[in-house]
């Protein structure tokens, strides 16, 4: 009996561990098997791998070929062990050197000709593989430059079977003659100079992006709702190295290509209302995938049309929302995937979207109208920092702000040195934006804002929640950071007050 292994990585989520693919030939009639908890897609590597190898004038060995993926209680998924497989299988073999495949991870799925195709995860893949004690990695050749942003590893990219041979045998590689592709068509960054009027809504977009604050947009269609919530991701600053890590292993877990680097802008996610609730907060069977609210961690969750989604999948934001986390259980595993958004809400008063709009009639019924606006439940609205409304434009006062739209990068300027602010007093414990700091250290290690008492008046009329004291406080904290002061004066928890309960404010904003 002949064994070998070679290693390759299981991903449960964005948790990797690195798998030891042991392979056994001799001892019986004529059968391959695969055992350690495969999924569909890994128990038909077999019959890839058996046809793939004949690219090499080989053939699959006439044997009893035993399968193992170890540890064997980690579910397995995925076409990426192919690589791994064949490997272990020409070791046993003796066709490679055994002593080539130490510290070597291998992913790559196989074509029946040979070919390595692309797959997905293999940045979270070899972090976890460098972490984990590997120093060496063979991916597909098209991923090469998304495996070359992990520190601490030769990488090689191998196109064919052959390839991989020439690497383990330690011959050159030549590349292969690739045909360049005509550059995708350079389209302007959204700018909220492209909004014209609104200012209320640009200065509550302004404090949401510089506290990373939820915000809900609600008026007449046409008003703008959309243009502005599609123009907050250029008022944010960059990503933080951690941050970028973390969203690009994201993107590759989804199987979108890295091959411009690292993500360093803020994500930006838009689902349509018609997303299941699994499209959301992701699903699937036996191991869950990641849905939009992990797409756009560290960035911006859009939901247009709010009211329009699915009742379940607007309550499942619950969580998250307050955790910055989504946990999804399935039956083989349990996946924790990061989920920290900004969620921006838009939504139209009614189904025709005129009710309360001046000079319009709606046709809606009252009920109608209450009904519409209750899909949005009260636990998801007191979840949200800011409500702000939006009213149609003026003739006359469209001509007058025709000229005078502000920007993003003046609006990201404030936003970045309000962020300072934040981060500077923040940096004791370990935060770094207001909408992040827990109500207890609000109230007890950061000073109450000048005026707090007008909370009190509040709460005891039925306007704020437990809940909504910690917001209004985290809001008046931001416009003071943006108003350069060092603590909230009662007029700015006047203003964060109004703006929490969706009240008309005076834009202080440009």
């Amino acid at each position: 009996m002949r064994i070998a292994q070679a290693l390759s990585v299981a991903l449960v989520g964005l948790e990797a561990t690195v798998v030891e693919v042991e392979v056994s030939i001799g001892g019986g009639l004529p059968r391959t098997v695969i055992v350690g908890l495969p999924d569909a897609a890994l128990y038909e590597a077999r019959d890839r791998c058996k046809a793939a190898i004949t690219s090499l004038d080989r053939t699959w060995p006439n044997q009893a070929v035993t399968i193992n993926l170890t540890p064997a209680t980690l579910p397995k998924a995925g076409s990426h062990f192919d690589l791994a497989i064949v490997v272990a299988t020409l070791a046993a073999e003796r066709a490679v050197p055994p002593g080539q495949l130490k510290h070597t991870v291998f992913l790559g799925e196989l074509g029946l000709d040979g070919r390595v195709r692309g797959v997905r995860g293999v940045l979270p893949a070899l972090l976890a593989a460098q972490r984990q004690g590997c120093d060496r990695a063979v991916v597909p050749v098209g991923q090469l430059g998304e495996a070359r942003l992990v520190e601490g590893l030769r990488v090689h990219g191998v196109s064919s079977l052959a390839d991989v041979l020439a690497v383990l045998q330690g011959r050159a590689v030549s590349e292969p003659d690739r045909v360049d592709e005509p550059a995708p068509p350079q389209f302007p960054r959204k700018d909220l100079a492209d909004v014209v009027g609104q200012l209320e809504g640009k200065w509550a977009l302004e404090v949401a992006a510089a506290g990373g604050h939820h915000l809900y947009l609600h008026g007449p269609p046409g008003v703008g709702k959309t243009l502005l919530a599609e123009r907050l991701p250029s008022i944010l600053p960059d990503l933080s190295v951690a941050e970028s890590l973390e969203v690009s292993a994201l993107h590759s877990l989804a199987g979108r290509p890295l091959d411009g680097g690292l993500v360093t802008r803020p994500p930006f996610a838009a689902p349509h209302h018609s997303a299941s609730l699994a499209a959301l907060v992701g699903g699937g069977a036996r191991i869950a995938q990641p849905g939009a609210v992990s797409h756009a961690h560290c960035g911006v969750l859009f939901l247009d049309e709010a009211p329009e989604f699915s009742p379940r999948a607007l309550e499942a934001l619950r969580t998250p929302l307050e955790s910055g986390v989504i946990v999804l259980a399935r039956s083989l595993a349990q996946t924790t995937y990061p989920a920290r958004f900004q969620l921006v809400l838009a939504a139209n008063p009614c189904p025709c979207g005129l009710a309360g709009t001046p000079g319009a009639q709606c046709r809606c019924s009252p009920m109608a109208v209450r009904r519409y606006s209750e899909r949005i439940s009260g636990p998801i609205l007191d979840r949200i920092d800011i409500q702000q409304g939006l009213r149609p434009l003026r003739q006359s006062f469209l001509a007058a702000a025709a000229g005078a739209a502000e920007a993003s990068a003046a609006v990201a300027a404030r936003v970045a040195a309000a962020r300072d602010r934040q981060r500077h007093r923040l940096a004791p414990l370990s935060l770094s934006l207001n909408s992040a700091v827990p109500g207890r250290v609000l109230r007890r290690e950061l000073p109450l804002p000048q005026g707090f008492e007008r909370l009190d008046r509040a709460v005891s009329r039925g306007l704020l929640s437990a809940r909504g004291i910690d917001k209004v406080v985290r809001l008046a904290w931001t416009i003071a950071d943006l108003a350069g002061e060092p603590i909230p004066t009662p007029a700015d928890v006047d203003t964060a007050l109004a703006m929490r309960r969706g009240e008309q404010v005076e834009a202080r904003c440009g």
